[in-house]
């Protein structure tokens, strides 16, 4: 494993996507069995994404952890997709971990409901559980969530808003198999702003395959802005990113 700073994100770089996986996990478990001690109950967020299995399914072998005592929610979801469709983040999640753990709530967004009322209801469920934990990772395109970076707002006012997705993260859909064709993917998304993510006490990045080199490389070593969203990591506390080896293969 190699590690290294950059501003306030800390890097760790690891051979394959199974050890990136396994010591995110235990750093994510660490933090939470941490939490417990102090906190009735805490507050998480988890991405959806394939990039995520290896972290998930880690987190899952993890003992010790109540995991009744934990709310999760997740960070974004597609417009108007029917809400029993395999590509609904809701619907990865659940096969993933939120029907694996007996958690205290879980909260989803609703692919099928109004989208301005839908945003306004999560976001006061947002407002009312503080984020303890954020598990997340970056698109093909720098984006956290989905917030593109023609969408993407350092200095947000809101919470959860609608958003049109650019081409790169559609392409990226279909890259990662979760649809044959780009003309398949949705246009349009419900989605965490960057402020919201960032709001999270601790922040933990998961980031593999050869497809995400040039973010990775953009968000440790470009201009910190919208332009590649995840490099609002480096101005954040509390932020580790896990690289494989092909992730992380265009830094110096």
């Amino acid at each position: 494993m190699k590690c290294f700073n950059k501003d306030k994100l800390s890097v760790k770089i690891f051979e394959n996507r199974d050890l990136m996986g396994a010591a995110a996990a235990r750093d994510v478990a660490d933090c939470i069995r941490a939490l417990l001690k102090e906190k009735s109950e805490i507050h998480m967020i988890f991405a959806a994404a394939p990039s995520q299995n290896d972290m998930l399914a880690h987190l899952c072998d993890e003992e010790g952890i109540d995991w009744s005592r934990i709310n999760a929610f997740h960070m974004d979801e597609y417009i108007g997709l029917d809400p029993k469709a395999p590509q609904c983040f809701s619907n990865f999640l659940k096969a993933h971990i939120f029907d694996l753990k007996p958690f205290g709530s879980v909260n989803l967004i609703n692919a099928g409901a109004d989208k301005d009322e839908e945003c306004e209801r999560y976001a006061a469920l947002l407002k009312a559980h503080p984020i303890d934990i954020v598990c997340m990772g970056i698109g093909e395109n720098g984006h956290i969530a989905f917030n593109d970076p023609h969408v993407a707002d350092f200095k947000d006012e809101k919470l959860v808003k609608a958003v049109s997705l650019d081409e790169k993260c559609r392409q990226q859909q279909v890259n990662d198999g979760c649809f044959e064709k780009i003309e398949l993917v949705p246009k349009y998304a419900m989605t965490l702003t960057v402020p919201m993510l960032m709001s999270a006490t601790y922040k933990f990045c998961v980031v593999p395959a050869p497809t995400k080199a040039w973010a990775v490389n953009e968000t440790v070593n470009g201009a910190i802005g919208e332009a590649c969203p995840a490099t609002v990591m480096r101005i954040s506390d509390n932020c580790i990113l896990y690289c494989d080896a092909d992730s992380a293969a265009r830094l110096a």
